[in-house]
């Protein structure tokens, strides 16, 4: 029969102890490996980190919570001309001899920074020693740990002078050519009053010679002169009226002026209605003075000859109508019509203005006349009129 030893209290403290030194020493041992591969790996991490900011084209500065330069890119030394020797560690406000000590980025990192987390688009417009008068768009980032109290800011810097530059090149430019429009409106505005003015000094000159002279003949010329005289005042005024100088409303601008050659021309002993029917849109200023004196001529044409004898409903009606290839214009009347219906008529005065204005716009001149009125269309593209004639 075997026995078996039962071990005394103090074998037993023994053994257990032993077993805790091998346990500490054990961990000892994994604590120690694990430090050391900790270490590697923050300074793998640093050596990643400075690779990172080093690769950012934009000059950049990695800051502590005191604002000293803890790491920098490439860029920030070569744009600013400093030395990373004497950068790292210094605090930015002393680089330089202190010329970096700028107000408004003290602003950014001492007051705003604190407040919030980023902070994009803060300019600043400083002469930074070795670089010149630059400015700058800085973006800035504070990075807060979970586990530390300490802090750190990312600062990046963009050189906007070049684009603040053109910027305001553009903005002088604006600026100038907003004064020479100015310039040229009151240009435009001093040339049309002296125009008026000239304009109603020749037709009072040629009013007086009329009831001057003795010839019935030369009196009635005069007096045309006149009357073409006044309409091209009134083709004058009308574009002033106009609240833009390059365009024109054709349909307004033939109703004043339709409007102002009857007042001025249709008297008591023969009503007529000049009425115009035109389709709306727009024309450019010069067309529209040569429409203006095309219509003027041919309203002046029908009040003197359509209408030799005082008649009821005596009506004349200007009709402009638009389509997409160009416009046509027709003056008719409901007047006693002439025999010449080839031609507006071969030599007179009116008929030469209007060939020449229907030439200058590119169009041409149909004529047709009747017992029931005359019509003429000038057009600068073929197509049916819809609109209704006088005759």
């Amino acid at each position: 029969m075997h026995r078996f030893a039962i071990p005394s209290q103090e074998a037993c403290d023994l053994f257990g102890g032993c077993q805790r030194l091998f346990a500490f020493n054990a961990r000892k041992d994994q604590l120690s490996k694990s430090m050391l591969r900790s270490t590697e790996t923050v300074e793998d991490a640093q050596i990643l980190a400075q690779a990172i900011v080093n690769t950012i084209p934009e000059p950049f500065v990695v800051l502590d919570d005191t604002f000293r330069v803890l790491a920098a890119s490439h860029s920030f030394y070569e744009t600013f001309k400093v030395d990373p020797e004497t950068t790292r560690g210094c605090l930015l406000f002393a680089l330089g001899n202190g010329q970096w000590d700028i107000p408004a980025l003290r602003v950014l990192l001492e007051t705003i920074i604190p407040k919030q987390v980023v902070m994009e688009g803060f300019e600043v417009e400083h002469d930074f020693p070795g670089v010149g008068r630059r400015t700058m768009l800085l973006n800035a980032r504070k990075v807060v740990y979970e586990e530390s109290l300490d802090t750190t800011i990312l600062l990046a810097f963009r050189d906007i002078t070049t684009r603040r530059a053109i910027e305001l090149e553009k903005q002088n430019l604006l600026e100038h050519t907003e004064e020479l429009l100015r310039q040229q409106r009151v240009l435009h505005q001093e040339i049309e009053h002296r125009v008026a003015n000239s304009l109603q000094i020749i037709a009072s000159i040629l009013m007086l010679k009329a009831k001057a002279v003795s010839s019935v003949e030369t009196r009635h010329h005069l007096l045309d002169a006149h009357q073409r005289v006044m309409s091209v005042a009134a083709v004058q005024s009308h574009l002033h009226a106009s609240s833009v100088i390059d365009l024109v409303s054709v349909d307004t601008y033939l109703i004043k002026l339709c409007g102002g050659l009857a007042r001025s021309m249709v008297g008591e002993e023969q009503p007529i209605e000049i009425k115009v029917t035109a389709d709306t849109g727009m024309v450019d200023s010069a067309n529209a003075v040569s429409i203006g004196l095309i219509v003027t001529e041919l309203v002046i044409n029908a009040v003197k000859y359509a209408f030799p004898e005082k008649r009821t409903g005596a009506l004349i009606l200007v009709n402009f109508e638009f389509n997409d290839a160009g416009w046509k214009l027709v003056v008719s009347d409901n007047g006693v019509g002439r025999s010449d219906a080839s031609a507006i008529g071969d030599t007179g005065l009116g008929t030469n203005i209007i060939k020449a204005l229907a030439e200058q716009l590119d169009a041409r001149i149909e004529t047709g006349t009747s017992a029931a009125g005359m019509s003429v269309s000038v057009m600068r593209s073929a197509f049916p009129s819809i609109m209704p004639k006088a005759a």
